[in-house]
């Protein structure tokens, strides 16, 4: 589990070097700037830390004894909780074979040894403001019930993903909860959703439902991403909110609301009748009372007003 560390007063930096000099005047410049420091002095102990801390952004030696910093960072950037992390590395190889390398690693950026500690503090800054941006936006996303996470469908990875979408993925797909890759029927799905869009004229992409008692996830297919990967957004239908919904929006009895919602849901008064235990006799009486109350002639028109104050 992460560290209980107060994230509200300070960023978190994770510095890792193996030579202590190094670490003691990094730690001191930026503890007096105000952020909270942590230290490793080696490969496995970084990987160890950023698992458990989860900093905000780490500085990284790129030439350590053992592990080097190129192989702490390509680790960094396959486990899902670390991977979001800027990596800025810290080199005194100039070379462009070792600039790509750290790059080519997962680096964010980087700095040369020694290092000028002013210099670090305006690099740690700018990377800090990008990714709390990134932050708000994936925040805002959840905020309005949508969450939503992108995928490559060349490797069935999730690269990245709102707390939203990994809470849901992680109810509706248990054992599947601390996998990279994407549950098996989202890339059916995708696969289909995306044959659509290819055929000839194009075809909508028909969302996903995966259904949890009395609950739904819906994915919702969105557009492909730059580096080439498709954005989905999930969204949860639960049928018990939303009778208490048309409850509140119309003058109905509670078996009324149920009727009416499962009757907009495109259900006949027989099927109606399985799920409530009613007689289809029965759903009709109901289904009468609800066009007297909502001043509609039929089935269709109440259908219409429910989806519409559900929507809303």
């Amino acid at each position: 589990m992460p560290l209980e560390l107060d994230r509200s007063r300070a960023d978190i930096v994770l510095i890792v070097d193996d030579i202590p000099e190094n670490l003691s005047v990094l730690h001191d410049a930026l503890d007096e700037s105000g952020f909270t420091v942590l230290v490793a002095t080696h490969g496995e102990g970084a990987l160890a830390r950023a698992r458990q801390s989860l900093p905000d952004v780490i500085l990284l030696d790129a030439m350590m004894p053992g592990m080097d910093g190129f192989e702490v960072a390509r680790r960094l950037k396959a486990d899902f909780s670390t991977r979001h992390i800027p990596v800025i590395f810290m080199t005194g190889l100039t070379e462009t074979e070792h600039i790509v390398a750290a790059f080519a690693a997962g680096g964010t950026d980087y700095v040369t040894k020694p290092v000028r500690t002013g210099e670090v503090i305006a690099r740690l800054n700018a990377h800090l403001a990008a990714a709390r941006q990134m932050k708000q936006a994936r925040s805002a996303l959840d905020a309005f019930g949508q969450g939503t996470l992108a995928l490559r469908r060349e490797t069935a990875r999730i690269t990245w993903q709102t707390a939203l979408a990994r809470r849901l993925l992680a109810e509706y797909f248990p054992a599947e909860a601390a996998a990279e890759h994407a549950p098996a029927p989202l890339l059916a799905w995708l696969d289909t959703a995306l044959a659509n869009r290819r055929a000839d004229p194009p075809l909508a992409a028909l969302p996903l439902h995966i259904a949890l008692d009395a609950r739904r996830l819906v994915f919702t297919l969105h557009d492909q991403t730059a580096d080439g990967e498709w954005l989905i957004v999930l969204r949860e239908e639960n049928d018990a909110a939303h009778i208490e919904a048309l409850l509140g929006a119309f003058p109905l009895t509670r078996k009324e609301a149920e009727v009416l919602y499962w009757a907009a849901r495109g259900k006949t008064s027989a099927d109606i009748g399985d799920i409530l235990g009613s007689s289809p006799r029965t759903v009709n009486k109901h289904l009468e009372h609800i066009y007297e109350k909502l001043g509609v002639e039929n089935r269709t028109a109440a259908a219409k007003l429910a989806l519409e104050r559900l929507r809303s």
